[in-house]
């Protein structure tokens, strides 16, 4: 029990999925929570545009995989992701676009899935059953024993069952080598590597353990919540409130007063108001370099500049006043060298030479987001953080993303485009205080694993943590919300303890 039996009051900064995660569970346990958001609508990335045109574009994540780590979330209050939205199971699940008339089609049937394998490396079906058998393990592990864990110290990992299995984890093996061990066809291999783009480093620098992303995706499916990514945002909304959480938009945090090591106040530019621990749920360079005082620091500049980065991402919100017949909900073009355009993310950060993109056609599966005979785009290029993303770059990249997507559907649509926004590094900056204007956060390398991401905790100020994408467990949304559960028990436990 708690020394005191007065309510402890809980400022969290950041409305995205590990704030409203955070926000949730810590109102659950007790506690009087008021969450504060830079925006004027809640979700982070996860906001929605909708325009006069009649268009809905989910500005941010749109691929929802790992379902149970939702269903956990709901089920913990009592509810589950049915009672708020609906989802469709999307088949096939993506397809991966190697030329105009060389198209992988990603069945969501296991048995249709082998059967694709087979077909083009004989084989590989049993190869896949291998795979698909380890990933499984390593999403089982690492969910269990290892995700849910704050990284605070290497004894959270002094558990038997980790430490029987820690060699099948392969936390030391690239995944591109494992890859390369059961899959000899190029297009095998870069189905398989693919989820690593969206962990944020290149195959080669993201360890085996991430193959679980293989399992989340190919054995739990490719999932679509109706009305988009935000009605999961609205759910979650809804769960906070239902626990007492009050949310305030429109009013950034400026800063704290502290005292003895701990924050007292948060400061907005409305009030100054009096909390007994804080949640940072927004970027966490941009709270620990622009809000602390630099005494109250963990990290030095140094340290941050050091960190490897997700990428960035140049984004297109289409909308197209025609149906597009080759288009299916979610379209990975690797008709160029996937290798080389990770070079320059990575090694040489610079604007892509030959891009890979990918593109979102979401009213392909729901006709509430464009108008009818209409289509809903959402364009994404991947690219390095901090590039100068000027409006003349941006349009040339258009020009060329729509040569390829023409040339790609053997139709014209740039003459049939009714709305169109872009958005980029400045952006991510400006809207979400990113790091370098990073959509994803840290890459998931080895040496930025576990205990070795930026720290949950400041030992210098005792009632701050820290959640979401640039701390434990990494980038995407499943994790979001699971860093959220993470962060909110570890300030739980350090207010039993005043």
């Amino acid at each position: 029990m708690a020394k005191s039996d007065r309510i402890k009051k809980i400022a969290v900064i950041g409305s995205g999925f590990a704030g409203l995660s955070a926000a949730s569970y810590l109102a659950k346990g007790g506690c009087s929570v008021e969450v504060f958001e830079k925006n004027t609508e809640i979700g982070g990335r996860a906001r929605q545009l909708r325009t006069s045109q009649g268009y809905l574009f989910d500005m941010g994540p749109s691929w929802y995989w790992m379902p149970d780590v939702f269903e956990k979330f709901f089920s913990d209050f009592g509810y589950k992701p049915a009672d708020f939205y609906e989802l469709r199971l999307l088949d096939p699940e993506y397809v991966i676009i190697f030329g105009k008339d060389d198209v992988l089609e990603v069945p969501a049937s296991m048995n249709d899935l082998f059967e694709l394998f087979e077909n083009i490396e004989p084989g590989s079906a049993d190869a896949l059953k291998c795979f698909l058998k380890e990933a499984t393990y390593k999403y089982r592990i690492g969910i269990n024993n290892l995700v849910y864990k704050p990284g605070r110290s290497l004894r959270e990992f002094a558990d038997a069952e980790l430490l029987k299995g820690v060699f099948r984890l392969q936390v030391f093996t690239s995944l591109s080598t494992h890859v390369r061990k059961y899959f000899k066809d190029p297009k095998l291999q870069a189905l398989m590597e693919f989820p690593a783009l969206f962990l944020g480093a290149m195959p080669e620098d993201t360890p085996a353990l991430y193959s679980l992303m293989n399992y989340a995706s190919l054995k739990l499916g490719t999932w679509y919540p109706m009305g988009g990514f935000s009605k999961v945002v609205e759910a979650m909304k809804q769960v906070a409130e239902r626990q007492g959480v009050k949310f305030y938009t429109e009013e950034p945090v400026t800063g704290f007063r502290m005292t003895g090591g701990e924050i007292t106040h948060v400061n907005t530019d409305y009030r100054a108001k009096e909390f007994d621990g804080v949640i940072g749920a927004a970027d966490y360079h941009h709270i620990e370099q622009h809000l602390l005082e630099p005494r109250f620091r963990k990290y030095s500049t140094r340290y941050w500049s050091s960190r490897v980065l997700a990428p960035s991402a140049l984004i297109f919100y289409m909308g197209v006043k025609k149906k597009i017949t080759k288009l299916k909900h979610h379209n990975l073009f690797f008709d160029e060298d996937l290798k080389a355009h990770s070079r320059e993310i990575y090694k040489q950060p610079q604007w892509p030479s030959k891009p890979l993109f990918y593109v979102c056609c979401t009213s392909k599966t729901d006709d509430t987001v464009a108008p009818p005979g209409h289509e809903n785009i959402f364009i994404l290029m991947p690219l390095a953080v901090d590039l100068d993303d000027a409006e003349e770059v941006r349009e040339r990249y258009f020009q060329l993303i729509m040569n390829r997507l023409e040339d790609y559907c053997c139709e014209d649509i740039s003459n049939y485009i009714d709305y169109k926004k872009s958005y980029c590094v400045s952006d991510f900056k400006n809207d979400y205080n990113s790091f370098g204007g990073n959509a994803y956060g840290l890459a998931n390398t080895l040496r930025q694993t576990a205990i070795l991401k930026p720290s949950i905790t400041n030992k210098k100020v005792k009632n701050l943590f820290y959640a979401g994408h640039l701390t434990v467990p990494g980038p995407g949304v499943p994790p979001a919300i699971i860093s959220g559960n993470v962060a909110a028990n570890q300030l739980l436990n350090y207010l039993e303890t005043i």
